[in-house]
Formats: C-alpha cells, sequence, structure tokens
C-alpha cells in the first residue's frame, strides 16, 4: 500500500483528496495546523471512507517541526501539498504573511523531501498564475506575466522553486493550475467550511440564502462580459480531488514525460457571477439578496480553461455540471446549519 502525505488535508479541497485517495487504496496522512480547517472534517473522511487518515497536528512554517515530522514518517511515497493561504483580497492586505505561509512552507517541505529522496510531488497550484490572459480559453502555454495580487506571485514563485528543485535532484512534480472549486461531496459529510467571512463566491452564496449574511456582495458590474460581472470556470471539487489522485498515479507509475508537469484543471467553461447567482436560486428555491458594490483589488476580468492537455494527456475531464456542484454546496450548508 503506497502512502501519500497530504498537506493541508483536512481543508476544503485536501479533504476532498483524502478521500479519494483512500478509496483509491492509498495510505493516507494528514499535515495540517487546522487554521482554516476544523478536527471534525477528520470524523468526516472517517464515515465516507471507513478508515481515519494519520493525523498530525503540523505547522509547516515550524522547520523543527517539519524535520521532526520526516524523521518519524520517512516511508512516503509521495506528497500532496496544498498547505497555503489562498484569498487574493487578503494577500493585497497582508502580503508578508502570504509569502511566509506559501514560499517558507515549500521550501522547509522541499528541503525534507528530499533530504529523504520523496520524490513524487503534487503541488497545489492556480490560474492566478497566468494573470490577466491575453486570448480565453487559457492554456498551459500562455504567457506567465506579473501577477496581479502577491497570492498569485506566491504560486507563480512556488512553481519556480518545484522547477528548479526538479531539475537538480531526483524529484518530479505536477503542478496542476486549477481554476475554481466549488461544491462538496455527495454525502454532505465534507464540503467547504471557511472559518470567518468567506473568501469565495460560492460559500458566501449559501450562508446568505441560510440567513448567516445577511447581503451578498458582487464586486463589479463594469466588467467587459455580456453581463458586466466577472467571469470564472467553477469545477466540482470532487472531479478537482480526482485530478490529483490520477496525476499522483501519473507520478508513480512514472508516465510523467518531464520532471516538472503542469496541466490546467477547470471545466473549460466560464460562468459569470451573476449566472452563478441565478442558477444557485433555480437549484435552491431561494431568493438571494445581493448588492452590486466596488471592484476588488486583484481580479481579472475572465479567466476558464483550456482542459485538453489534462483531457488527453492525463487522462482527465471534469465530470459534473454547476448545476450539481451548487445543489451539492447548498445542501452542504444546510448539513452544517442543522447541527448549531
Amino acid at each position: 500500500m503506497k502512502k501519500i502525505l497530504v498537506t493541508g488535508g483536512l481543508g476544503y479541497i485536501g479533504s476532498h483528496t483524502v478521500v479519494e485517495l483512500q478509496q483509491a487504496g492509498f495510505k493516507v496522512v494528514v499535515i495540517d495546523n487546522l487554521a482554516n480547517s476544523s478536527l471534525d472534517v477528520l470524523g468526516g473522511i472517517t464515515t465516507i471512507t471507513d478508515q481515519a487518515p494519520i493525523f498530525e497536528r503540523l505547522d509547516l512554517r515550524d522547520k523543527a517541526d517539519v524535520i521532526d515530522f520526516f524523521k518519524t514518517h520517512n516511508d512516503l511515497d509521495g506528497v500532496i501539498h496544498f498547505a497555503a493561504s489562498k484569498a487574493v483580497g487578503e494577500s493585497v492586505e497582508n502580503p508578508l504573511l502570504y509569502y511566509e505561509n506559501n514560499l517558507n512552507t515549500l521550501v522547509y517541505l522541499l528541503q525534507e523531501c528530499k533530504a529523504h529522496s520523496i520524490n513524487n510531488i503534487i503541488f497545489s497550484s492556480s490560474c492566478t498564475v497566468y494573470g490577466e490572459p491575453d486570448s480565453l480559453p487559457i492554456t498551459e502555454t500562455a504567457s506567465i506575466k506579473k501577477a496581479m495580487s502577491p497570492y498569485g506571485n506566491t504560486k507563480q514563485i512556488s512553481e519556480e522553486i518545484l522547477f528548479d528543485t526538479c531539475y537538480i535532484s531526483e524529484m518530479k512534480s505536477i503542478a496542476l493550475r486549477y481554476f475554481n472549486p466549488i461544491g462538496a461531496h455527495e454525502s454532505a459529510e465534507i464540503g467547504e467550511l471557511p472559518i470567518g467571512v468567506p473568501q469565495n463566491l460560492v460559500p458566501f452564496i449559501t450562508q446568505t440564502a441560510a440567513g448567516i449574511r445577511e447581503q451578498l456582495s458582487v464586486f463589479g458590474d463594469d466588467y467587459d462580459t455580456s453581463d458586466g460581472s466577472c467571469i470564472r470556470d467553477y469545477i466540482h471539487v470532487v472531479d478537482l480531488a480526482k485530478a490529483h489522485l490520477i496525476a499522483m498515479q501519473r507520478l508513480l507509475s512514472e508516465k510523467n514525460t518531464s520532471d516538472f508537469e503542469v496541466f490546467n484543471i477547470g471545466t473549460g467553461e466560464g460562468s459569470s457571477v451573476f449566472k452563478v447567482i441565478k442558477t444557485f436560486e433555480k437549484v435552491s428555491g431561494e431568493k438571494l439578496n445581493y448588492k452590486v458594490v466596488d471592484r476588488r483589488p486583484g481580479d481579472v476580468t475572465a479567466v476558464y480553461a483550456d482542459t485538453k492537455k489534462a483531457n488527453e494527456v492525463l487522462g482527465w475531464e471534469a465530470e459534473k455540471s454547476l448545476e450539481n456542484a451548487l445543489a451539492s454546496a447548498w445542501k452542504w450548508e444546510q448539513k452544517v446549519r442543522s447541527k448549531k
């Protein structure tokens, strides 16, 4: 049984990926500092898969703790690295937090992987590395422009760190540049559970519908799009989690064609903020209270993926619809509220 470390494994995307790994027969070790997650997620993973992953509460910013962890778990076959801060707006307001949390932690992790000959790394990257695109849909060969936020810059730099490390070592890495994950596991045992005010659209929508938030803010309606709101590629989190499983299997079976590969992970279809709102109202039967406010710094007009490379080379494609994702997000929100 192959043993995989998932950093940030109790977070939103991490927890769904742990489920996919365990259901595929992997032994999973989770690192999480619980800064933006809950220990309750461990119970959800266990309920879905009938097994609990090994859990270590650890902050990857503490280099000594990272070293100690790898002394205990030196038999890992691979690592999927999620643990990072991820909000564009917050990164503009607090860039040093993002540089510390997203870059230092990656360096400490790779130093120990290299020292213990753990050579298969899947990296949680983002479409934000492309900045404002010249053309749509975005392919993996699109130019990497100056980042529009510190968050985006940390993803660009992280990919460079991985590329340089793979070049001088036996390490192999796949960076998955994913677009906008939404939705929840069909069981409603795990889902997106932001601590504090949500930074992403869909949890803010579901919390507004549930009465937790008084009003949803739409950040700008004067973008150069059909309805004036930003366009994003919203992908179901379960589809995204399956991409991480397939990417890890690719490295373990040595099917990669270079030491550092990148793949866009999205649906290939862009949806505006207003479309997401209307679709949610349709699948939930709830009317949303929303208001158009000023644009946020760091937001680009439109981003959606060309997924041909992931479909053909990685052998992965998104299967779930926007309607399915929003319905599952609402089911999850209702379950969370029923427990309170």
